[in-house]
């Protein structure tokens, strides 16, 4: 599974993007995990199976949202709480619910 992380900057998707890398890892799962910022968006989207949103993003979410159900991406906007988790546990359940819900979502659109 491709993951990317967005946030406004790029800087807290970076840090969300770690955590999410090694819980992966401490689960055996093998995964691609990416931070990115929201102006790479839609570009980004190409090579990635989700999308997970940093939740400052709320306000433009149903927009993201639609670039990445365009282009066949699961995606996921993230609650507040994962900026201050020790690990990525939070993250990452939200990109596998992601990528196992993305045909409804593109089903729906």
């Amino acid at each position: 599974m491709r993951i990317l992380v967005v946030c406004g900057a790029g800087a807290s998707s970076a840090f969300v993007a770690h955590r999410v890398r090694h819980t992966a890892e401490s689960r055996g799962l093998e995964v691609s995990v990416h931070a990115g910022s929201e102006s790479d968006l839609p570009g980004s989207l190409g090579p990635v199976d989700v999308l997970l949103v940093g939740p400052h993003l709320e306000p433009r979410f149903e927009r993201i949202r639609s670039q990445a159900i365009k282009l066949g991406v699961g995606v996921a906007l993230l609650q507040d709480t994962v900026f201050a988790s020790q690990n990525g546990d939070e993250a990452l359940d939200a990109a596998i619910y992601a990528f196992k819900t993305r045909g409804w979502a593109e089903a729906t659109k």
